[in-house]
């Protein structure tokens, strides 16, 4: 059994090539995992602690989910763009914003090679 890997949002930022759209003030918090889900209802009942959430989703509820979940953060995948609404409000919240033109599968894959589980 290999040693858990222990990564920042900043660092998995980084590995991935993610752009920090908002949300700086939480890029230290460490991911424990990742989860992929375009259903609100689905990560607020199953989303855990450090957690980086992989989403198409853009609308300012996904920061309240996020932070109600106590998530790391939240990866707008697929080239989808956040409204400004989300970003005010993840700046707000201190949630990072980050974004990719790959899917939720390709990331999950990368996040999974990188050690995240």
């Amino acid at each position: 059994m290999s040693e858990k890997v222990r990564l920042a949002v900043s660092e998995v930022a980084e590995r991935l090539g993610l752009l920090l759209a908002a949300g700086e003030e939480g890029l230290e918090a460490e991911v424990t995992g990742a989860l992929a889900s375009d259903l609100l209802s689905y990560v607020m009942a199953n989303g855990k602690s450090g957690q980086l959430w992989l989403t198409i989703q853009t609308h300012p509820n996904i920061v309240a989910v996020a932070a109600l979940a106590h998530l790391a953060g939240i990866v707008i995948v697929s080239g989808f763009e956040p409204e400004e609404d989300t970003l005010a409000r993840a700046e707000e919240e201190g949630m990072p914003i980050l974004l990719t033109a790959e899917t939720a599968y390709t990331v999950a894959g990368r996040l999974y090679e990188l050690g995240v589980r």
